[in-house]
């Protein structure tokens, strides 16, 4: 362990980044498990993913917007066939999201595939880099993400079938690019699995506290002991959860579905 390696002013750009991406994945992430639609974040998040691949392909600046709206586009492109797809098959809306995120993936694979840092980028868009993330990069995603919580509180579950996609397609396009896509699907769907039993005015909150501390806890350790970020992070983030869930009521006590 190398104590002088905690450095606080890294830590606290890569914190703020993981409490904005929880600020509106917490309520969505409770959605998606009322949805049974589980695998929707992987799926989106890898489509705003591919969408960077392919501004970088491009060769687009890579700190302009232009870059976030060649994500923005691809997610909301991906969003809209989701609600297609529900609507037309809905018995196997799951495993066409599989199938979606599969097509996303590999076709990142193919578009890196004579780039010699390929490998490397798309390590950086599935892990993460959150550690490096710089104040002023959370100045666009902080207001998508103030639009979002507004949008969220007026609607919550009142959302259509496509309002719903859209939103989330919008979320998880910045996320992507601050956090990574494992850290995306974790913080979408652990808090919520770990606080589903808990009593209905407890579980937002309960779901926040498990998720800051799951990425303070994991950003400390990552610096001292100079281990991958996001891959700490998630670990840190599923082991607090599961101490949660463990600490919380039986199945069954409380079944209303988590409200933002």
């Amino acid at each position: 362990m190398n104590t002088d390696a905690l450095d606080l002013m890294i830590i606290v750009p890569a914190l703020l980044a993981g409490l904005l991406v929880l600020l509106t994945h917490v309520p969505l992430g409770a959605q998606v498990l009322r949805r049974g639609i589980v695998f929707i974040d992987l799926a989106i998040a890898q489509i705003a993913a591919l969408g960077v691949i392919i501004a970088g392909v491009a060769e687009l600046d890579p700190h302009s917007w232009t870059v976030q709206a060649a994500a923005a586009t691809a997610a909301v492109l991906g969003a809209v066939l989701l609600t297609w797809t529900e609507k037309r098959w809905p018995d196997v809306q799951e495993a066409q999201i599989g199938v979606m995120f599969i097509l996303a993936a590999t076709a990142g694979l193919l578009l890196v595939a004579h780039n010699p840092h390929g490998g490397e980028h798309l390590q950086d868009l599935l892990a993460g880099q959150i550690l490096w993330v710089r104040y002023d990069q959370l100045l666009l995603p902080g207001a998508g993400t103030l639009l979002i919580c507004a949008l969220l509180y007026r609607m919550g579950e009142r959302l259509s079938r496509l309002g719903f996609y859209l939103v989330f397609a919008l979320a998880v396009t910045a996320s992507v690019q601050l956090v990574g896509v494992y850290l995306v699907f974790t913080s979408l769907i652990v808090p919520a699995l770990a606080v589903r039993h808990y009593r209905p005015a407890l579980r937002l909150w309960l779901a926040y506290a498990i998720g800051a501390a799951g990425y303070a806890s994991g950003l400390v350790l990552s610096t001292l002991y100079d281990l991958p970020s996001g891959a700490l992070i998630v670990w840190c983030l599923t082991l607090l959860a599961m101490l949660a869930y463990a600490a919380g009521p039986r199945a069954g006590v409380h079944s209303q579905p988590l409200r933002h």
